[in-house]
């Protein structure tokens, strides 16, 4: 951050102990500052060497040691923070970010490279174009969540307890922004054999240029087993300069749309589908739907469980069928 920023001034408010004087330090230091970076996390190790790693196991998911009430103290102090956090696993955020956090920068463990990215996204020199891999819980009680869920598997009457994670997978933000528009499927055939072609528009229509992840998710309506209420099927890194627009095309196998039945075989049924691109599990994106004909397939050894995704005028990612979970 100082090579980035070298003017400062910068103030350290020190390393987190089990003293409450680096607490009161730190609150100090933020109080005197424009804006204060709180950089909190694990630290990696093996059997207990570590708060996490193998065998480094967690009875409660909270920050290690004291950087929670580090992070409160510094949020008492009414200047912007920006929590980065440097981690090996998802932690509740909730409480924290319901108290005017202005930003977070979720960076995992990022390797020898990874606190100049850091300071490139905090100064604004990159715009990050990251998506979360897992879901960031609100509370503790919201683990374990896959965005794969049931009907039943988010907010309902059925609990008292909201799991709906605070940051769902697939989300991150970017500098600039982006508008999706111009959905159209089309297909060789629509049925349990064929192939679906999903086509989009993506418009930056921020201030500069960035790079757009563009998710397409599939939610089967009718089905012989329950479903999740979306499912990822593939996906397309998008670069816009500031103004422009790219066409994304995913060329989707029937086979992708397969699940394993009642008689405990892989199988495609006919039947309504729901296919949406967005930016994340949980936003509602552009949506549509498509009747597949045709028989139960069962799937075969030439199965194809490939999503190929077509920007502008070159191939520029695949994603496998990572979902499906057959091979």
């Amino acid at each position: 951050m100082r090579s980035a920023r070298p003017r400062g001034p910068w103030r350290t408010g020190g390393r987190v102990r089990a003293c409450d004087g680096v607490t009161a330090a730190a609150s100090r230091a933020a109080r005197e500052a424009d804006v204060c970076v709180a950089v909190v996390g694990d630290r990696a190790g093996l059997f207990g060497r570590g708060t996490v790693g193998e065998g480094s196991d967690a009875a409660a998911l909270r920050l290690p040691g004291r950087q929670q009430a580090l992070l409160e103290a510094v949020l008492d102090s009414d200047t912007p923070v920006v929590i980065v956090l440097v981690t090996g696993r998802p932690y509740p955020l909730g409480a924290l970010t319901d108290r005017a956090a202005a930003a977070a920068v979720q960076a995992f463990f990022p390797g020898e490279e990874g606190a100049a990215a850091i300071a490139g996204v905090l100064t604004g020199r990159l715009n990050p174009s990251g998506r979360l891999s897992v879901s960031m819980p609100r509370d503790p009680g919201g683990q374990p969540h896959d965005y794969r869920q049931p009907r039943l598997g988010g907010r309902s009457p059925v609990s008292n307890v909201d799991p709906t994670p605070l940051f769902p997978f697939g989300h991150g933000l970017s500098y600039t922004t982006f508008r999706y528009g111009g959905l159209e499927v089309t297909g060789d055939r629509l049925d349990t054999g064929g192939t679906l072609r999903i086509r989009c528009q993506v418009t930056n229509d921020g201030t500069r240029a960035g790079t757009e992840v563009v998710q397409l998710y599939v939610r089967d309506l009718v089905a012989s087993v329950t479903r999740p209420m979306r499912q990822l099927l593939g996906w397309a890194r998008v670069e816009l300069d500031m103004g422009a627009t790219a066409t994304v095309e995913f060329t989707v196998p029937a086979d992708r749309l397969a699940f394993v039945g009642p008689d405990l075989a892989w199988i495609v049924e006919p039947g309504e589908f729901e296919l949406s691109v967005a930016p994340s599990s949980a936003a509602p994106g552009l949506r549509t739907t498509v009747l597949l004909s045709g028989p139960v397939r069962p799937l075969t050894e030439d199965r194809r469980l490939l999503t190929e995704a077509w920007v502008q005028q070159g191939w520029t990612s695949k994603s496998e069928g990572l979902d499906s979970g057959c091979r």
